[in-house]
């Protein structure tokens, strides 16, 4: 302690072009308490529980400069995360250099006694031989200033032929290393193609700045000499005729399908009015049905090329975050019943996905925040690493950071494309991307389609799933908070309506996941992995009474 770790990790990450992170701050801020009352309330066990989470989840991530709390090496995990996963810098201060910089700092609990220096002498034996253990260089701390101990160790990076370079493994680790305000450009000018690999049904997912006018993306898609555009009253104005000078430049003949906005929509009215204009027009089954919206659009559209002669071909062009992220992706077509949500429909995959993040500037706040949740989602259930990503990227998110968007697109369309490949038609895994939607398709039926929006519901319902899942004993009161507070940093509600004990029960009886009456949920154990399970009713109703407004 007091040996200069934060200032000098700062200054040095800042050399190096990385993100500093503090583990001290980032307990704080998961906790929303300060470390002397953690230590107050909690004692000095359970912060080291905590400092331990905190660290395991931290050296996991790629080029970042890493400052820890002086009694982090006591926990043998600890050591060896540090170790193994990084290089470790050790800022040697002496006995009277710390008590000099700490006399009159209140902040630190240990300190707090009647002979500070000789709790130091104490600590620094204690400590000592454990960070010489672990450190592959030693810096002593007696140097003129800040800049003259970050040279130092820039010379000894040098030295000791230690890279400075990020792994380069996956554009996920890569991503996570630079300055995103640097990275704009570079993504604006990028298109970011993966594949969903279903054998001959392969197809390509492009993410990028601008793609409604790439012509060259949507050429080999496009096999007939007719494409039809389903869009909506919201969409159309803004995006329609960009996209159809962008396929009549191919030569193409186009028509568009222009249908009310909302949830409420997504029913058979709306479907006839796109089966009506492609009989109208003679459509054959070389036309091309290309859908230009959000989830409802995605999910009708494909509904129809499904149905429409057995049969035909369909692009996703989706242009709000969340069919971005994910209803776009994996082939679930479909429409709602007053009975309940995406119960009539077919699994029907695209012939690709061409995600243009431009679109996401014209999102109004409240729809970015719904497609957060998915985001959210994906994080939860498979990578905890990416869901530690979120909460420290959730500014840059909500302010549409071109780079942030485009490797939260990126980093979910990865995780849903494998899982689809796993498991094409929900026979099992799949069923895992509905963590929080049991809850949520609840909440969307019983307020009636369209009151809350989908990523609304789901977002509470992850926080609903996410207590489940606590009073289960699957996941640890922190792990359930840090849910809670990041789907609320996302704009979204945490808290559930009051829809009746027994309308509750009925509303979630009524889900695809659902086996001889018993209702089934998506729980986490631990984060970022799952179990589908049946529950107490006692517990659920326990979950839903805590969880109301």
């Amino acid at each position: 302690m007091g040996a200069g770790k934060t200032t000098v990790g700062r200054a040095l990450a800042k050399r190096l072009n990385r993100r500093f992170i503090d583990s001290d701050h980032e307990i704080e801020v998961r906790t929303g308490s300060s470390i002397p009352l953690i230590f107050e309330i909690e004692g000095e066990l359970s912060f080291r529980r905590r400092e331990a989470e905190v660290i395991a989840d931290l050296t996991s991530l790629d080029g970042v400069v890493l400052a820890t709390g002086g009694g982090a090496v006591l926990d043998a995990a600890n050591r060896n995360y540090l170790k193994s996963r990084g290089t470790v810098i050790y800022l040697r201060a002496s006995v009277s250099s710390i008590l000099h910089r700490t006399s009159h700092d209140k902040t630190r609990p240990l300190l707090q006694t009647s002979d500070p220096r000789k709790k130091i002498e104490e600590l620094f034996r204690q400590r000592e031989p454990y960070y010489c253990e672990i450190a592959d260089i030693i810096i002593e701390t007696g140097r003129p200033n800040v800049h003259a101990m970050v040279q130092s160790i820039l010379d000894e990076l040098e030295k000791s032929a230690i890279s400075l370079q990020p792994t380069q493994s996956s554009l996920h680790s890569l991503l996570k290393t630079r300055n995103y305000d640097n990275m704009n450009h570079m993504q604006q000018s990028k298109v970011i193609q993966l594949n969903v690999e279903l054998g001959d049904r392969r197809y390509p997912i492009s993410i990028g700045h601008s793609l409604l006018s790439n012509s060259k993306l949507f050429v080999p898609h496009i096999a007939g000499n007719r494409a039809v555009i389903v869009t909506n009253t919201i969409v159309a104005p803004l995006y329609l005729d960009q996209l159809k000078q962008t396929i009549s430049s191919l030569g193409k003949e186009v028509v568009s399908v222009v249908l009310p906005d909302g949830e409420e929509e997504k029913n058979w009215h709306s479907l006839m009015q796109i089966f009506d204009v492609l009989l109208s027009e003679k459509c054959d089954r070389k036309t091309t049905l290309i859908a230009l919206g959000g989830g409802v659009i995605g999910d009708m559209t494909g509904f129809a090329a499904a149905s429409y002669m057995r049969g035909i071909p369909f692009i996703q062009v989706p242009t709000t975050l969340l069919s971005q992220v994910d209803s776009s992706v994996g082939g679930k077509t479909g429409i709602n019943h007053p009975l309940g949500k995406n119960m009539i429909g077919a699994f029907y995959q695209p012939q690709a996905v061409i995600a243009d993040t431009e679109t996401l500037q014209t999102l109004p706040v409240r729809e970015l925040s719904a497609g957060l949740a998915e985001v959210i989602k994906h994080g939860a259930i498979i990578d905890a690493a990416f869901f530690n990503w979120i909460e420290l990227n959730i500014d840059k998110l909500l302010i549409k950071n071109p780079a942030a968007l485009a490797y939260a697109i990126q980093r979910s369309c990865e995780i849903k494309a494998d899982v689809v490949r796993q498991d094409e038609r929900e026979g099992g895994l799949r069923a895992i991307l509905n963590f929080g939607h049991t809850f949520g398709h609840a909440i969307e039926a019983g307020m009636g389609y369209g009151n809350w929006l989908h990523g609304e519901a789901v977002g509470c319902g992850m926080v609903m799933a996410a207590e489940l899942s606590y009073r289960m004993g699957f996941i640890d009161f922190v792990t359930k908070t840090r849910i809670a507070t990041l789907v609320a940093a996302a704009g979204l509600p945490t808290r559930a309506p009051d829809l009746g004990r027994e309308r509750w029960l009925e509303l979630m009886q009524v889900d695809k996941k659902n086996e001889g009456g018993q209702i089934k949920f998506i729980l986490l154990k631990p984060l970022g992995s799952t179990l589908i399970t049946t529950v107490p009713e006692d517990l659920l109703i326990e979950t839903i009474r805590s969880s109301l407004l």
